[in-house]
């Protein structure tokens, strides 16, 4: 039987001290006209801040119209520490996959690097092809902002470490607030091992 959704799956926030890890699912026609429908798509890490938001912009207003839909799963930093990273991205592509209530027959799935989706689904794991296939690109978009519109959030209450500046990421800056101010809850402890607290 032939798709009707082409669904990409990428992941954001694998790496840094803080925050969750977040995957975003994009489900797509398998006619949509990039190009007409939503030009400049392509891996987040490619995209201005600027252009990544104008792009999540649009998706949202499609989205809302019901010409696609996408997700995003979000876990924390708790459960990172106690189970690791992949099982983190593993629930948080279930928590997006449920909520987009994808149907087997339906759609064909393609996800990024080394991700894998549960086994009753068609799927592709293509390495780089958040740079390849626009719904992984999409995928990837949703899951970054999704997560940095989080980190500004809760940058609010924890001011010391600056969150919205870097996202949670390893930066000198980070590591310096770490180590000036101890570790808040958002932190992932089995990654600040390395940074002695002043």
């Amino acid at each position: 039987m032939k798709c009707k959704y082409y669904v990409g799956i990428d992941e954001a926030g694998r790496g840094p001290l803080a925050g969750p890890v977040s995957v975003g699912v994009a489900k797509v026609p398998a006619d949509f006209d990039w190009e007409r429908e939503l030009p400049g798509v392509n891996d987040s890490k490619k995209l201005t801040p600027q252009k990544r938001a104008v792009v999540f912009l649009e998706a949202k207003k499609l989205r809302h119209v019901g010409r696609i839909d996408f997700a995003v799963g979000m876990v924390g930093p708790s459960f990172i520490d106690k189970q690791g990273i992949s099982p983190a991205i593993k629930l948080a592509m279930a928590r997006a996959i449920k909520r987009l209530n994808l149907h087997p027959d339906e759609v064909s799935i393609r996800l990024d690097g080394s991700l894998s989706a549960d086994p009753i689904f068609e799927q592709a794991t293509i390495v780089k092809g958040d740079s390849l296939y626009p719904e992984i690109g999409l995928a990837s978009i949703c899951a970054k902002e999704t997560r940095d519109a989080y980190m500004v959030r809760i940058a609010r209450r924890y001011s010391r470490y600056g969150f919205e500046i870097h996202k949670g990421y390893g930066t000198k800056d980070h590591r310096e607030a770490i180590a000036n101010c101890g570790k808040c809850p958002i932190h992932r402890v089995s990654y600040c091992k390395n940074i002695k607290v002043l």
